[in-house]
Order: C-alpha cells, then sequence, then structure tokens
C-alpha cells in the first residue's frame, strides 16, 4: 500500500538548500519514489498555517520510505537540509 512522505521546510540557508535539491532526486528514485508535490503555492482553507514549503512524496510502502529516510545515499543530502532548514516531516499509509 502506498505511504506518503509529507514536510514542511522554511529555508534558513537558500544557498546551502540547493545543494540539497541537487541531491535528493536520484536518492528518492532509489527507493521507488516520486515527488507528488514540490513548491506548490498553497491556499489556507482552515486555520492560520502559512507553510513555506511543502513537500511530498509517494513509496510503494511505509517500510521503503522509511528504507529511503534512513539510506546511506540519502544520508548526506539529508544533513545539508537538516542545517539549511527546519523540517517537519510524517510518513503516513495510503488509504487502502
Amino acid at each position: 500500500m502506498a505511504a506518503y512522505v509529507i514536510v514542511e521546510i522554511t529555508i534558513h540557508d537558500p544557498k546551502d538548500y540547493k545543494e540539497y535539491k541537487k541531491l535528493t532526486p536520484a536518492a528518492v528514485e532509489a527507493y521507488d519514489g516520486r515527488f507528488v508535490v514540490r513548491v506548490g503555492q498553497t491556499e489556507i482553507l482552515e486555520s492560520d498555517w502559512q507553510p513555506e514549503r511543502i513537500v511530498v512524496l509517494e513509496f510503494p510502502t511505509v517500510d521503503r520510505a522509511k528504507e529511503w529516510w534512513n539510506s546511506d545515499i540519502y544520508a548526506q543530502a539529508k544533513l545539508i537540509r537538516q542545517r539549511s532548514a527546519k523540517t517537519r516531516m510524517i510518513v503516513v499509509q495510503g488509504a487502502s
């Protein structure tokens, strides 16, 4: 069953974050993932939530998403993201 990694990102160092964006697609693809939403303009429907950047990734399973997140191929990119941005990230199983 598909799984989705949902990410809210506030970028503090745009120059450094550009390097993250270069490294990430290959790591996602290596674990059978794909980008569903990248950047996308947001519109508030409820509350006062105003995310700067939203990313949604789709993986075949929750386990595959976790393998990607814990992988050596993603490790360098993850470090760059963690130092250049504040991130909230969850994985959720899709509907059956």
